[in-house]
C-alpha cells in the first residue's frame, strides 16, 4: 500500500501541475511582434554605427 502511495504523489502533482498551468495561462492575451521587431530594428540600428567612439588596439 506504501508503494501506491509514492507513485500516486508524482501523479497527483502533475495534474495540479497541469490544472496550474491551464489557470495562469487562462488570461494572456495574444500579442503582436511589433515590440519585438522595434527592439531588434533598435539594436541592429545600434550594431551598424560605425563610429563607436572606442579606439582598437
Amino acid at each position: 500500500m506504501a508503494a501506491l502511495a509514492w507513485l500516486l504523489i508524482p501523479l497527483v502533482a502533475a495534474i495540479a501541475a497541469g490544472l496550474w498551468g491551464g489557470w495562469a495561462n487562462r488570461t494572456r492575451r495574444v500579442r503582436g511582434d511589433g515590440p519585438e521587431l522595434d527592439g531588434y530594428a533598435r539594436f541592429r540600428a545600434a550594431m551598424e554605427k560605425t563610429d563607436s567612439g572606442a579606439r582598437g588596439a
